[in-house]
């Protein structure tokens, strides 16, 4: 059996937040369990693969069982708790359905450099949360997600307020895009 270094089993509170303006914002995902606040930093991308992680495990889990998703929780405030003091970057994300408890978890596991690997173990934890908190964190990360710099229609890669250089218009039209 793997050593967690943390497991909160539920989290009474589970949250996805970015701090900083955008396109330097960094991410981070935190749980709370009693006393126990654990923070991790995420990218924005794992965040993203999250929210749609666990809408395609709640559909998975409501199309198996007779379970229904029941309203979504009203996101209420999800800013992130202070102190903030990360434990690790997230390297690896996993989710899991837990039918005896009807509980969702997220599995983190941290993120090291290749130096690091070779002198230890990465650190591994478990968030624990009902399908209707995940529910809600989904729909709060996808709002978090879509706050950041406007995407350009013509290449996808994001806008900056000074423009950017966009490879489809040579980098030309770029800054008149924002227009």
């Amino acid at each position: 059996m793997a050593s967690y270094a943390f497991d909160l089993k539920p989290c009474s509170r589970l949250t996805v937040d970015a701090l900083g303006p955008a396109g330097q914002r960094t991410f981070y995902l935190q749980g709370v369990k009693g006393r126990q606040v654990v923070t991790l930093i995420i990218e924005k991308q794992q965040a993203q693969a999250l929210a749609a992680g666990i809408d395609e495990l709640l559909d998975e889990v409501e199309a198996q069982s007779s379970l229904d998703r029941g309203p979504e929780l009203a996101s209420g405030n999800l800013s992130l708790l202070d102190p903030l003091s990360p434990r690790f970057r997230i390297g690896r994300l996993g989710l899991g359905y837990e039918a005896d408890e009807d509980l969702v978890v997220i599995f983190v596991q941290e993120l090291l450099s290749e130096e690091e690997e070779a002198q230890r173990e990465p650190a591994v934890g478990r968030f624990w949360a009902s399908r209707e908190q995940m529910a809600a964190l989904s729909g709060h990360i996808t709002r978090l997600a879509a706050a950041g710099r406007p995407i350009c229609a013509l290449c996808g890669n994001p806008i900056d307020p000074d423009g950017h250089f966009c490879p489809p218009s040579n980098g030309h039209a770029a800054a008149t895009l924002l227009h």
